[in-house]
């Protein structure tokens, strides 16, 4: 029987991070289930059965990553797809924006993508091969009012990709970004009708997006049908980057 193949996937018990984990197990990987909502984690968990193993802890600590790191290796030796996916938001105009906010967000959905990456590209590299997906955004590339933080973070995240893929090429580790639009998650639950309306105006579709809208993308990137495929920055948003 062949061996199964280990994902680990941040930010897991969100809209996107779950639907990915999903999709995963259902292309036959074993996921490891990264988050920060216990109940949610425990859910998911049960959901995935003996195909899903849960870690706990602050990704955006370098320290933190690498005791995850070193449980995941210990208990299965391998990892061969990472899904960048632990975010938040802390909008504000710039004027209001705390500093602490700021960084927060940088924190937490940039610096956690750089730690968990270097730490686990060394046992790609050993293994001879891996898959790295960085979760980005739309606001990475256009930027977006009151988010300057967020659009920072996932601007980086583009730039991270972009530079690990020449890096890491010659070890046959491919190295992708995804950049969601306006996707409908709990993140997304809480915007005004009107701001939604606004932004569905500039969707040539003219619809919101699915979480499993861009697991499905994640599933292509961890496929063999994917081989020939680094440094690139896939926009599922309806046509907004048009």
């Amino acid at each position: 029987m062949e061996k199964k193949k280990i994902a680990f996937v941040s930010g897991a018990t969100g809209g996107i991070g779950s639907a990915t984990a999903r999709k995963l197990e259902e292309l036959g990987y074993f996921v490891i289930l990264h988050g920060r909502n216990e109940e949610k984690l425990n859910q998911l968990k049960e959901e995935l059965g003996e195909n899903a193993y849960i870690v706990k802890g602050d990704l955006s600590q370098y320290e933190v990553c690498e005791s995850i790191v070193s449980q995941c290796l210990e208990h299965f030796g391998q990892v061969d797809l990472l899904v960048n996916n632990a975010g938040i938001t802390k909008d504000n105009l710039i004027l209001r924006m705390k500093p602490e906010d700021f960084v927060e967000v940088i924190e937490t959905n940039l610096n956690s993508a750089f730690y968990m990456s270097k730490l686990l590209c060394k046992p790609m590299i050993k293994a001879k091969g891996g898959r790295i997906v960085n979760i980005s955004s739309i606001s990475g590339i256009h930027g977006n009012f009151g988010q300057a933080n967020y659009s920072s973070a996932k601007a980086g995240m583009i730039g991270l990709t972009k530079t690990l893929a020449k890096e890491l090429a010659s070890k046959n580790i491919l190295v992708n970004a995804i950049a969601p639009g306006f996707i409908e998650t709990p993140m997304t639950e809480g915007l005004k009708e009107e701001t939604k309306e606004n932004i569905l105006s500039q969707i040539p579709l003219k619809s919101f997006g699915k979480p499993e809208d861009i697991a499905n993308v994640v599933g292509f990137l961890a496929s063999e049908d994917s081989r020939y495929i680094t440094g690139q920055v896939i926009s599922v948003d309806g046509g907004m980057n048009i």
